[in-house]
């Protein structure tokens, strides 16, 4: 454990920190996880609905430096080649 103040609040800071992005990473995985279902189910109104979502969340996991932008690129194809094949 940290002796020093400055490292006892960093202990702190990146433990809330860490909640907070695997929370953002858990809903966008929902986000596109709500898409597969939809496609499975073969609701086209749904998926394109859920995919709106998905790539919005994917989105912004993206802009907060969660997931990096080739894997940003790659759940999105992925996510509207599943949609379009419908």
């Amino acid at each position: 454990m940290a002796n020093i103040k400055s490292a006892k609040k960093r202990v702190k800071v990146i433990a809330k920190k860490t909640m907070i992005n695997k929370m953002i990473k858990s809903s966008t995985k929902t986000a596109m996880k709500k898409v597969i279902l939809a496609v499975e189910a073969k609701d086209k109104a749904a998926a394109e609905e859920a995919l709106k979502g998905a790539i919005s969340a994917i989105d912004r996991a993206y802009a907060k430096g969660i997931i990096k932008k080739n894997s940003c690129a790659r759940k999105k194809s992925s996510l509207t080649r599943m949609v379009a094949s419908m």
